[in-house]
């Protein structure tokens, strides 16, 4: 590669340009070089490539000819990427890296050497102008001197220069290194002399712009001769439209203002990046760099980044410019009326559209201002030279400059609308004129076209929202598809949908027709206008997404579009927060033409999204969302879903009949319609209802069998009908005696040893298993206890084949308690049992904390324990003060429970206090403590409070001032779990049954037979009695 400072363009050679993976693009003929000779030479064409110089690359323009060398390195390139060429130690660097150069001439059998037509001295350092004779005239005319392939005079370096050796001397340029004078006698070898070689030229012929390949194509409904018109005008101005990603250039009329007033700067610390994509942001830095996107800054400014993982698996580089954006002052450019443009479009026959290639990227940001939009990756701190995502008033920028290029340019040829253009003519030739009117706007500029989104000379295209084609404008299907395409209801709850959204607007008629014809005309439907605030109603359920975008024109919500979109697979399984945000971001990408530059007001049914502005360090799909969302100026609104309709109808449109999803799903409301009467009659039904829990069982391969034959006869059948079955068939076989039809519902019957005690246990399909398990243990009101604790709770009210395998199993692969519960450690003796003989004779008192500081201002947990029914209480309390502890002991236990006869404490001074002791002497307490530094001998509290930390840590917030709100729940479900120690559950022991828990409400039991008062009473003395036989 030859680098010729002499150069003013990056050549390459025309066999090898051919060669390279890199797109060709012919130029037009009139482009030439000047070699020289005086000679001229056509370009054959250029190509947008990447130079790799040591460890980095560099994207440059190159231009193509027949030329000697390989490669010829430009003057262009050197000064765009800041190239120092050092002439003395022969090396050529940039950005800390160096090459060495070497002498690029070629030593061809003409050439010849130069010698010193007369004795010169050249000064120290200086540079002088010494006369040469050739060594052999004659040989060729023009020559290029260069270094002698001898140099005898060490630190002198002779200049590579055009010459004619015709004329009487040869001007050869020396310069001296050196810090003494150096002396060249007559006839002294100064330099050699090549000749020039030739650059041939030859016709080129056009075979038409690359890039536009694919938009010549799609001019089918043009005739020949306008489709030479056409391709004659796109070859013209071929150049204005962008060839790559980093082929697009800075706009000459405007600059980017971040005006901040008199607020300091705002300084961001960076976010930590893991390890493996700090390697990924450097990358990305470094790329920007060299397409000259980003520099080094040294302000006062600071923002933090976010690496979002785009959908192709590549990362976008954003920066999080939301601190920056609340002190911009805002600018209020005016957007032009979407209605207006539209009517200036009446009577057009043909349409052009355009788009802008990276427009941002094409508009500068003022120099004092472009410290501001810093931003650090914690090595290094870059500003953006052009206008980056995410700045508030980068719409109205975009806006001012894109009516600045254009003004003077009437609605009858072309109309811009931010980002969008569209050219349109009553005839072709009238829009071929528009068309290049605005080409040469676009063009004076300096602005570039993507022509992947470019659609030329249409008879019909889409614009700001709408179908614009000479019949007229049209309401894009789009808009109202959502209604349009509502299926004919099959289920109460699919009509209530569709009869929410019509009862939201009032003027409707009752034909289901007709009502979704007067939902997508006027009166509903108008036109939008910006000089009112649009309004965004977004929903999400759990099968789709739905928004509304309306104003208020004249008093009334009037609709300007619909939208509505049924969730994917891997979307059904989003958390209802992430859904409603997935709905926010979709809504307004649909509404995009509408919203962007616009400040809406967003309304939302979900309270939790009013964070969304807030979020401090968003990650992954949040982040990505955030970012996209920043362009857009909003305010978010929530409001009660009962007033929400609206967007909660087209949220839950139903899909089609080929919907594999919802064809799968089960069917939570029926509907059966009489057409003759036109009556609907409707039946919820409940999922875990008689009805569907025997249709389950009906599904279960293992139970299926017994059912049948249970619902034949109540003989059991014989071991040949079932030995064809699965063993777990068989091991319900064995259990025929025990199992009972409820509802044509199979249950398995269980007595006690003692025959004091049943209960009921529903055989449960294995289609149900991972519900049941979530609410016996992952639940709030179960508390993520272990196996035993699980196993009873579930026991209490189902059954099915490997119960206790799956229990263990769901409790071992359970992410909360593996992150939380330890192994348990080996104690260091036995422990001693304390007798007690009664409910509430010996209690256990103890204080558990300090914990973060609460909303409500608790600090401490109170826990009172029962010896004998184990019953805990656990009080939250904002100190543990004497007072406060007799206070609450006396509220929360002793006006509920009655007076314990031994209260058992650790040796705190609060227990110990005057004041407490008082209280216990006033209520005839026996007071007792611990040994000193012996917490082990009141081991009973001191489990349950490492259960108790166990618990919160589980489902307390991420900032901990909520725990004491998860307490009431976990005292349900201690005191319904089985003790280890009693083999019963504390209410079982107190109260002599058990606790009535979410998981019997939502699965439902069998009901029980009706007793009057006094049976009831006798019944439950003797269970008490037999509890606590067995406790004793």
């Amino acid at each position: 590669m030859l680098v010729d400072t002499g150069a003013n363009v990056t050549l390459l050679r025309t066999d090898l340009a051919q060669k390279l993976k890199e797109q060709l693009i012919y130029t037009a003929p009139n482009i030439s070089l000047k070699t020289t000779t005086g000679e001229r030479t056509e370009i054959r064409g250029k190509l947008d490539a990447f130079i790799k110089y040591g460890s980095r690359k560099f994207h440059h323009r190159i231009y193509v000819a027949d030329i000697t060398d390989p490669c010829i390195l430009g003057l262009d390139f050197l000064q765009r990427f800041n190239f120092t060429v050092d002439l003395e130690k022969n090396k050529i660097r940039t950005g800390g890296e160096e090459i060495p150069l070497f002498s690029a001439s070629v030593q061809h059998s003409k050439s010849c050497s130069v010698l010193a037509k007369k004795r010169t001295i050249i000064p120290a350092r200086s540079e002088c102008l010494i006369q040469g004779v050739p060594e052999v005239p004659g040989q060729f005319r023009y020559a290029v001197t260069n270094f002698p392939s001898q140099v005898s005079q060490k630190g002198v370096l002779v200049a590579a220069t055009p010459v004619d050796l015709e004329i009487e001397a040869i001007p050869v340029r020396v310069l001296n290194l050196n810090n003494k004078p150096k002396i060249l006698d007559k006839g002294d070898v100064i330099a050699t002399c090549d000749p020039v070689v030739d650059i041939v030229a030859r016709p080129q012929e056009f075979s038409g712009a690359q890039h536009l390949q694919s938009t010549l194509e799609n001019l089918q409904i043009l005739n020949e001769e306008q489709r030479t018109a056409v391709k004659k005008l796109l070859n013209e101005f071929q150049d204005l439209f962008s060839t790559c990603d980093p082929d697009v250039c800075r706009c000459n009329m405007t600059q980017h203002r971040i005006n901040t007033g008199d607020h300091p700067p705002i300084k961001q610390y960076p976010r930590r990046l893991p390890l493996a994509r700090k390697g990924e942001a450097e990358h990305l830095v470094q790329e920007m760099v060299d397409n000259g996107i980003i520099e080094e800054s040294s302000g006062p400014w600071a923002s933090p980044i976010v690496l979002v993982k785009k959908k192709d698996g590549s990362t976008r580089f954003c920066v999080d410019y939301r601190k920056l954006n609340e002190i911009t002052k805002k600018d209020s450019y005016p957007l032009p009326r979407i209605d207006d443009t539209l009517d200036a479009l009446n009577g057009s026959q043909w349409f052009t559209t355009l788009d802008l290639k990276s427009g941002y990227w094409q508009v500068e940001v003022r120099p004092e201002d472009r410290e501001k939009t810093a931003f650090t990756t914690g090595q290094g701190l870059w500003q953006f030279k052009v206008m980056p995502f995410g700045l508030c008033n980068a719409p109205a920028t975009f806006e001012r400059l894109m009516e600045t290029v254009l003004r003077g340019l009437s609605y009858e040829a072309c109309l811009v609308y931010l980002d969008d253009i569209i050219i349109v003519g009553r005839t072709f030739e009238e829009h071929l004129s528009n068309l290049r009117k605005v080409f040469q706007r676009l063009q004076n500029a300096n602005l570039k076209l993507s022509p992947k989104k470019c659609r030329f000379f249409q008879k019909e295209v889409t614009y700001l929202g709408h179908v614009i084609s000479a019949e007229g404008v049209k309401t894009d299907p789009g808009k109202i598809k959502a209604v349009v395409d509502w299926p004919r209801p099959e289920t109460i709850h699919d009509l209530r949908s569709f009869l929410g959204l019509c009862t939201y607007y009032q003027e409707c008629e009752k034909s289901f027709n007709s009502l979704k014809q007067a939902l997508t005309s006027s009166p509903i439907l108008t036109y939008p206008r910006t000089d009112k605030d649009f309004i965004l109603d977004t929903d999400a359920s759990n099968e789709g997404i739905g928004a509304v975008l309306s104003q208020n024109i004249g008093n009334e919500e009037r609709v300007i579009a619909y939208f509505s979109k049924s969730l994917g697979k891997p979307e059904r399984n989003y958390c209802v927060t992430s859904k409603e945000l997935l709905a926010i971001v979709k809504s307004i990408e649909h509404f995009h033409h509408y919203l962007y530059g616009q400040k809406f007001l967003l309304r939302t049914d979900h309270t939790s999204l009013r964070w969304l502005l807030n979020f401090k360090e968003p990650e992954g799909q949040i982040a990505r969302w955030i970012q996209r969302l920043q362009e857009y100026d909003f305010e978010i609104q929530h409001r009660k879903g009962t007033s929400h309709g609206n967007a909660d109808a087209l949220s839950r449109r139903p899909c089609g009949e080929s919907c594999k999803h919802c064809s799968n799903a089960e069917k939570k409301f029926r509907i059966e319609m009489d057409t003759s009467v036109k009556v609907l009659t409707t039946t919820s039904v409940d999922p875990w209802s008689s009805c569907e829990i025997q249709k389950a069982q009906l599904e279960d391969p293992a139970i299926k069998t017994i059912l049948e034959k249970k619902l034949m006869s109540a003989d059991r059948p014989s071991w040949q009908e079932i030995a064809p079955e699965s063993p777990a068939t068989k091991r319900y076989w064995a259990l025929w005696d025990s199992l009972h039809l409820k509802d044509s519902v199979l249950y398995r019957r269980w007595e006690s040893d003692d025959g004091r005690s049943c209960r009921w246990q529903q055989i449960l399909p294995k289609s149900r298993i991972p519900e049941v398990l979530r609410e016996t243990h992952d639940s709030a009101s179960e508390g993520h206890f272990g196996v035993m604790k699980t196993l009873s709770k579930t026991r209490e009210r189902f059954y099915w084949d490997q119960l206790r395998a799956d229990v263990e199993k769901w409790c071992r692969e359970c992410h909360a308690c593996g992150a939380r519960k330890g192994p348990k450690t080996r104690t260091k003796g036995h422990l001693q049992r304390y007798n007690v003989g009664a409910p509430f004779e010996r209690m256990a008192l103890d204080i558990l904390g300090p914990f973060p500081v609460t909303t409500k201002g608790n600090r401490y947990v109170l826990v009172l324990m029962d010896y004998f029914t184990k019953w805990p209480e656990a009080i939250p309390i904002p100190d543990q003060e004497a007072s406060t502890v007799a206070e609450e002991l006396v509220r929360s236990w002793i006006s509920g429970y009655g007076v314990p006869m031994i209260l058992h404490s650790d040796q705190g001074t609060n227990f110990n206090s005057a004041l407490f002791t008082e209280l216990c002497k006033l209520l005839g307490i026996l007071k007792t403590r611990m040994t000193a530094l012996h917490p082990e001998s009141d081991g009973m509290v001191e489990r349950f409070n490492r259960t108790i930390l166990n618990h919160l840590s589980l489902f307390v917030s991420r900032n901990q001032t909520d725990w004491d709100t998860h307490l009431p729940l976990f005292l349900l479900a201690y005191r319904s779990a089985e003790h280890e120690v009693t083999g019963l559950t504390p209410a079982e022991m107190l109260f002599g049954r058990t606790l009535r828990l979410p998981c019997d409400i939502l699965f439902g039991r069998p009901s029980e037979t009706p007793s009057s008062p006094n049976e009831y009473m006798k019944n439950l003395e003797a269970r008490l009695e037999s509890v606590r036989a067995f406790a004793r």
